[in-house]
């Protein structure tokens, strides 16, 4: 990962992110952030950081493919919690986890159909994604508090899933594209318990250790660090995904 970051930025020369318009500089950053922490991976992002490096093995394509899947399934749950309690919180990470299911089929698009498909709403290749949809939503439609306490499980569950995967895999954009993940779900987990604090509830981690969930809700949100633009590295392909 150090010597991909580092190629960005030899390749640009001096751009900076405060001279001006960062995209006429040369900078881009990955993550839009919004105030209340809504987290999507930007575009032109995925356009001009990428290098053409798109090719992977079989364990990285299975762990891509997994994930597809992960982040389908926060999107749907949050798209159905939405429906259930009209609370704004699940429309807007609804959306940005869709975002982040896009992204990883962005990876994908060189391999077919057959990877880059995408199920209808609530609907899984996986029968152990299809049982967990079926039990995340049924817990999330007990009540409000229970639905926001939903939101963080399934938030710490992609960070703890992503941190595994990112002592696997080893190509440098999948390595770019689960850290801008992890940014994006360490931010939702914040805005989640942010919610349930608010309500007077305390929320108890499951995946991830109470030490590191209390060291991600005491912290700021986090942004794109973003990178300088190589244009000898940029995939230079139209973002395509999946919804």
């Amino acid at each position: 990962m150090g010597s991909f970051a580092a190629s960005l930025l030899i390749g640009s020369g001096s751009c900076t992110k405060d001279s001006g318009n960062p995209s006429e500089n040369g900078y881009n950053s990955l993550l839009d952030v919004s105030a209340d922490g809504t987290t999507f991976l930007a575009e032109k992002g995925l356009s001009t950081l990428l290098s053409e490096n798109l090719t992977f093995s079989d364990d990285e394509l299975e762990i891509l493919l997994h994930m597809k899947e992960e982040e389908k399934l926060a999107g749907d749950v949050y798209s159905s919690l939405y429906e259930k309690w009209g609370t704004n919180i699940f429309s807007n990470i609804s959306n940005a986890e869709i975002n982040h299911m896009n992204a990883v089929i962005y990876l994908l698009q060189d391999y077919g159909n057959e990877y880059t498909e995408v199920k209808d709403k609530g609907v899984f290749a996986s029968p152990d994604f299809q049982e967990l949809f079926d039990q995340l939503v049924a817990k999330g439609s007990e009540s409000v508090e229970a639905a926001l306490q939903t939101g963080a499980l399934i938030e710490e569950m992609d960070i703890k899933d992503l941190d595994d995967h990112l002592e696997v895999v080893k190509n440098e954009n999948i390595i770019l594209v689960f850290e801008n993940l992890q940014k994006g779900s360490r931010n939702h987990l914040r805005a989640f318990s942010s919610q349930l604090e608010n309500i007077g509830i305390t929320y108890t981690p499951v995946y991830i250790s109470q030490e590191e969930y209390d060291q991600i809700v005491s912290t700021p949100m986090e942004t794109g660090s973003g990178s300088c633009i190589n244009n000898q590295n940029k995939k230079g392909k139209q973002y395509r995904g999946g919804r």
